[in-house]
């Protein structure tokens, strides 16, 4: 990463408040919180929105000092509030139970999908690009929505190089690809791997969101087909569509197929986190660290490395492979995970902390869970809160117990899936895949929506169809 100063200040300036009380660390009771905690969350939402829109040179060169300066304005004022031990432990909670997994992960992902390269050159008719968004739909819920999203964007950036409009070929790929395909495996989307980790079995949600997956992806795939042909018909694209600045000389082929193997090591990787419990932990200042999931996130690092080490050169740079997109998203997600924690704190408090409405919102008035409801909030919260830990929030809402939840609970469990995976798509901070599809076509001359652009695409394409998704399924 470049210029990593910003969060070494973070880690320099907490460890010097801290340094008197490390060992008391501890959780803090969510019910203590005022919701004014949620303010530095807000505010490097707002950033996000915002900063690319009035002042883009600024964002651009300095996104990850802002989102460092909203993560001391959260820890700093905790360490003076609380003590030194429950701002420590909430930072290393963050970092080790949820930070460094998530962007372990992803990095393995997008390194070993960005080895592989297509080489040749698809022409992006209406018939063609419909048909690739359909391949990564299917491709997420096996190798995941970022392995999926990060081998097929690239080839569907160059197969439409041609054209005028191609905006909205990115945010279908969005909403398909890099969300609403990754919701039948525990391996599609982080939100269904938690899931998992906590008791859900691993076809479950193939068995049960099926059909809804199918019904929404269907009406996106059908949806994007219309529109693409519209604009690929309009008097402005026909000269361009033979005017191809990438031909299509060498024959279609696939280089770096050595990351097959090493993606298949990582999808193994994370299985055995899940299967293998050999009840061995580490406490790291009231942080629990399974032996399973230190195996699976230094096997994982092992992953990135041999592909760096094993993938050609040539495969790399036919992906004009660079390292800004999951830069970008490892600086923001970091300052997102580190005030996100009072909020999920606040959630978790339940009716006792300073967000019960929300808690109200989900239960019916003879007490029993509003399945719509669950929906709804789990969807809408996961738009801005990150879809995996809104997820878990609201699977302990629900009760926690997984056996209850896969029987009884069924529909209680397939809505707060549905809401997470599928709403995920209705920002660009909803999913992290988001970002890194949005940061690799900007980096390929796209001018893509802002933050509030694209969520004028999200909606008017995807609240309609998830009401009708509501009505038929929820």
């Amino acid at each position: 990463m470049k210029r990593p100063d910003a969060w070494a200040g973070i880690a320099l300036a907490v460890a010097l408040v801290c340094w008197p009380q490390l060992a008391s660390a501890a959780a803090l009771d969510g019910a203590m919180l005022s919701a004014w905690w949620g303010v530095p969350f807000a505010g490097i939402l707002l950033s996000i929105a915002v900063f690319p829109l009035i002042a883009p040179a600024l964002w651009h060169h300095h996104y990850g000092k802002i989102a460092a300066a909203w993560g001391v304005a959260f820890l700093l004022p905790f360490a003076l509030v609380y003590g030194a031990g429950p701002a420590l432990g909430t930072l290393i909670h963050a970092m080790l139970e949820e930070y460094l997994p998530f962007i372990i992960l992803l990095t393995a992902l997008y390194t070993v999908a960005g080895g592989i390269c297509v080489r040749g050159n698809l022409h992006g008719t209406p018939r063609v690009n419909t048909a690739l968004l359909a391949l990564g739909t299917v491709l997420a819920s096996i190798m995941g929505t970022t392995g999926a999203a990060m081998l097929l964007i690239r080839p569907l950036l160059r197969a439409n190089d041609n054209r005028k409009h191609v905006v909205h070929v990115v945010v279908f790929f969005i909403f398909l690809v890099a969300n609403v395909g990754g919701s039948l495996s525990p391996i599609g989307d982080p939100p269904l791997f938690l899931g998992f980790l906590n008791g859900i079995s691993f076809f479950w949600t193939t068995v049960h969101l099926a059909l809804p997956m199918l019904f929404v992806s269907g009406v996106l795939l059908v949806l994007f087909y219309a529109l693409d042909s519209y604009y690929f018909h309009r008097r402005e694209e026909e000269g361009s569509r033979f005017l191809d600045p990438t031909p299509d000389t060498p024959a279609l082929g696939i280089d770096g197929k050595i990351n097959f193997v090493l993606l298949g090591a990582a999808i193994a990787l994370v299985l055995m986190s899940g299967f293998w419990k050999p009840g061995v932990s580490f406490e790291v200042y009231g942080t629990s660290v399974a032996l399973q999931n230190v195996v699976r996130d230094v096997g994982l690092i092992g992953v990135t490395l041999l592909s760096l080490v094993l993938t050609q050169r040539s495969a790399r740079e036919g992906n004009a492979f660079t390292w800004g997109p999951i830069e970008e998203v490892a600086k923001l997600f970091a300052g997102i995970f580190i005030t996100i924690a009072p909020v999920i704190m606040i959630l978790r408090a339940g009716e006792a902390g300073a967000f019960a409405l929300i808690t109200r919102l989900v239960t019916d008035p003879s007490g029993n869970p509003s399945n719509p409801a669950y929906f709804w909030a789990t969807g809408l919260l996961s738009s801005f809160l990150d879809n995996a830990p809104t997820y878990l929030v609201f699977f302990h809402l629900a009760g926690g117990n997984a056996q209850a939840l896969m029987t009884t609970g069924a529909s209680t469990l397939v809505a707060i899936s549905a809401g997470a995976v599928f709403m995920g798509a209705n920002t660009y901070i909803g999913n992290a895949p988001n970002f890194m599809v949005k940061a690799i076509a900007e980096s390929r001359g796209i001018r893509m929506p802002s933050f509030f652009g694209y969520m004028a695409w999200s909606g008017a394409v995807l609240i309609p169809l998830f009401l009708a998704t509501h009505w038929l399924f929820i």
